[in-house]
């Protein structure tokens, strides 16, 4: 008899509203003190993607002191992201160079002048009359009225974002001490239970580090796998910055469907080459789109069911989901633990709700017998 099949007491349900009120203070209480968790959040995440690297370089190549193991590691991914983002940045910076200049020089000979800030400072010149009345208008200063605490609001959160940033310096430190202890810490955290509860907690960690775990690697092999169909379609049509543009689809694809925000540079790469070769620009990016298509297809119909299958733990449509419901309740720090804890919450339901891992297990045990 599962969970489902108990009656509902009055103490149980007192028992679950109890339950019920102290998540939603711990909810409340992530919400306040999300600015001072966030680093911490950060460098556990961190930490529990390097801590493979860590343990290779101390035991593999036989570096014994765990604190240069980190060291080695960090340097070695610092210097693995600084190139990539060399590969990426400098080119599509030149590149969006190059297209503002091509803009440029389009508008002054279309419009048949010389300079772009004189045309301007003449315009404004011949309809100052107009603009003073637009500006002294009282749709113009209600509409002013109504936009300043809407952008204060946005350069606030800026800030905040500019001051989290600004702390990363303590998310290095955190992440360091947390590789530093990380098998203490995750073998030791359940003490933090009274006994009794312990193995409840201790199940139910297991089976959402396994899924967890899971998802992380096969997420990362679907994006690796993208990346490099997207640089070969790019190269084949011949488009702009193909290996770099390629790259950066597949980094993006670390969250999935997040790499469909890379046709807003792919426009205008498409429009870069069309101004550079006269080719038409429809056609450049007509392409581009069916490279996307094409690629969206095979990872969506053969990668992705063959990598991740059924027992990957989480759909790409349950982790937006769950990106945008811990985004909107906990902000930029629920994005951070919107993973964890989505697999936490998939875990304890697949293990006391549906009971699934016990029917799993009793399966292999009698198939092995």
């Amino acid at each position: 008899m599962t969970l489902t099949d108990k009656p509902i007491t009055f103490d149980k349900f007192v028992r679950w509203l109890v339950w019920g009120i102290i998540v939603l203070a711990i909810v409340c209480l992530i919400n306040y003190l999300g600015s001072v968790l966030l680093p911490f959040a950060v460098a556990w995440l961190l930490a529990y993607l390097l801590y493979p690297i860590v343990k290779f370089v101390q035991y593999r190549l036989h570096v014994r002191n765990r604190a240069l193991s980190i060291i080695i590691t960090l340097v070695g991914v610092a210097a693995l992201a600084f190139g990539i983002a060399w590969l990426i940045i400098p080119p599509m910076i030149e590149q969006f160079q190059r297209l503002g200049a091509l803009a440029t020089t389009y508008i002054q000979t279309a419009a048949n002048i010389d300079s772009i800030p004189e045309a301007v400072g003449e315009w404004t010149h011949d309809h100052r009359q107009e603009l003073e009345d637009i500006v002294k208008s009282d749709r113009f200063t209600d509409g002013l009225k109504a936009a300043l605490p809407q952008m204060f609001n946005v350069v606030g959160k800026t800030a905040n974002i500019i001051i989290s940033i600004a702390a990363s310096l303590i998310t290095l430190l955190y992440m360091f001490f947390i590789l530093l202890d990380y098998e203490y810490l995750t073998e030791n955290w359940i003490k933090i239970f009274p006994k009794k509860s312990r193995p409840f907690w201790r199940e139910l960690a297991t089976d959402a580090e396994r899924a967890l775990s899971n998802y992380i690697r096969g997420q990362g092999l679907v994006a690796l796998i993208m990346g490099i169909l997207f640089c070969i379609g790019f190269t084949i049509i011949d488009f702009p910055m193909a290996i770099g543009l390629g790259i950066l689809i597949g980094i993006l694809d670390l969250v999935p469907y997040l790499h469909t925000f890379a046709l807003i540079p792919t426009a205008l790469l498409a429009l870069l080459k069309a101004a550079d070769t006269g080719q038409n620009f429809w056609v450049i990016f007509a392409m581009a789109v069916a490279v996307f298509a094409i690629v969206q297809v095979i990872i969506d119909m053969v990668v992705t069911p063959k990598v991740m299958g059924k027992a990957m733990g989480l759909n790409p449509a349950i982790l937006l989901l769950s990106l945008s419901i811990w985004g909107a309740l906990l902000g930029f720090i629920g994005l951070i633990i919107a993973l964890p804890l989505t697999t936490l919450l998939m875990a304890y339901y697949q293990r006391y709700i549906t009971r699934e891992n016990e029917e799993i297990a009793t399966e292999a045990e009698n198939s092995s017998q």
